[in-house]
């Protein structure tokens, strides 16, 4: 990660001047922001906007002086990714998907973890949300969140999982490490105690089959419904939020049925099921870009796993268009794993949001900001350029709200996570 290009005393105010503002719901002009570092984790305490300073204003930064440093460049709070898998491999060249977790131990494992967690932070992404997480995770997020080891705001999501059902079928039948499985609603109820108490921040079930699990239907139902309204029950009874995994429109109703908190994928979704997820203020996640792909074959899948995805992309587009016109609130979840989908691939997510949904830039930015801080449960502290909340900010080039193309990572100039700039350098 870059060191930070001054790094200011305890007590000190950081302040990037002269730049267009946009706040995580709407352009404000040219201004400043600036943020404490004298908690030790970097919050706002202040954003300014200057009425006579011209859109193509210098950008400066200091403790009170402006700067005339480079012209046209704008502010944007952190991006927020609220579905990823960090555990994967993230060395040169490439390891096999489903095999490499199988062979690795997990002292290596948080490694790649960490590694995948920083890549993310390069590319504007300052907090993350990991939806199968295990004692892995767990740790690994506590050294993050305690500072530790640099990387962005993580949150991890314990999974559980019938024998047999979408998380367990990612393990070949022979192999006996297999993760945690739960059957019957006190085995379930059990399981989600047991994350509770290994430091999990929420559940991730799954009402349908999926797509990278081998053997499985998207079709097919996980759990009955006994289960999962034990395990739901439980989750909200030790204050935990409920991520479902639902391809299909009855996957989709079985998890609203429940209660759960958000729904990932949603990728069948009709009418229906969009009226009641709108009414209900239920979060969906589209993670377009990894079911493209498999689809598309790229990024070495097997011709089952293409298939999968491939039957529900020919019919994704259309029903999630109307779903949106209908008012679902999707936000940006990319299922990011590093094999098919890679950590700072999440701006090219939020463009491809932009396009299947027909929204402005200014929509497409907010489902990776304030929206998504929203579905996390953490709206009042992320996702905002605004007194009091988190300094979790990206400068880069160009205006993202009027044109989704400066969205892009070649476009940062400067990442700041917890107040501490992490990468690039901000405009001296």
């Amino acid at each position: 990660m870059a060191e930070l290009e001054r790094r200011p005393r305890e007590d000190d105010t950081v302040r990037i001047e002269n730049v267009e503002v946009w706040d995580g719901e709407r352009a404000l002009g040219v201004g400043s922001v600036e943020w404490s570092v004298a908690d030790g984790d970097g919050t706002i305490t202040g954003v300014s906007v200057n009425a006579s300073a011209s859109a193509s204003g210098a950008a400066g930064v200091g403790t009170g002086a402006s700067g005339d440093a480079g012209a046209g460049l704008a502010v944007i709070p952190g991006l927020i990714d609220t579905h990823v898998h960090l555990i994967g491999y993230a060395g040169r060249g490439h390891a096999d998907f489903l095999s490499w977790p199988l062979t690795t131990r997990p002292e290596e494992q948080v490694l790649h973890g960490l590694a995948h967690a920083q890549a993310a932070l390069r590319g504007g992404v300052t907090t993350l949300r990991d939806l199968s997480a295990d004692e892995i995770q767990f740790s690994l997020a506590r050294a993050v969140n305690s500072g530790l080891v640099e990387g962005p705001r993580l949150l991890a999501h314990g999974m559980v999982s019938m024998t047999a059902g979408h998380g367990d079928l990612f393990t070949p039948a022979a192999f006996p490490l297999r993760k945690p499985t739960a059957d019957g609603p006190d085995e379930c109820r059990k399981l989600v105690r047991q994350w509770a108490r290994a430091g999990a921040d929420g559940i991730k079930i799954a009402t349908s089959g999926g797509v990278l699990s081998v053997g499985d239907k998207a079709s097919w139902r996980n759990h009955t419904r006994a289960e999962i309204d034990a395990i739901v029950d439980e989750a909200h009874a030790l204050s935990m939020p409920v991520a479902a995994h639902a391809h299909t429109a009855e996957g989709i109703d079985i998890a609203l049925d429940a209660g759960v908190d958000s729904i990932e994928h949603g990728t069948l979704i009709g009418e229906e099921q969009a009226a009641r997820i709108a009414a209900s203020g239920v979060t969906v996640a589209p993670t377009l870009l990894i079911n493209d792909r498999i689809a598309s074959g790229e990024r070495a899948v097997s011709p089952e796993q293409s298939a999968k995805a491939a039957e529900l992309v020919s019919r994704r587009d259309a029903l999630m268009r109307a779903a949106a016109d209908a008012g679902v609130d999707f936000v940006l979840g990319t299922d990011a794993n590093g094999h098919h989908v890679d950590f700072g691939d999440q701006m090219a997510e939020v463009r491809a949001m932009a396009g299947v949904f027909g929204w402005s830039a200014d929509r497409a930015l907010q489902s990776a900001t304030s929206r998504a801080a929203a579905a996390i449960g953490r709206g009042s502290s992320l996702g905002r350029l605004a007194p009091g909340y988190a300094a979790d900010l990206v400068v880069l080039r160009g205006r993202p709200w009027d044109d989704l193309g400066a969205l892009d990572v070649s476009r940062i100039v400067a990442v700041v996570s917890r107040g501490r700039v992490v990468a690039g350098a901000l405009p001296a």
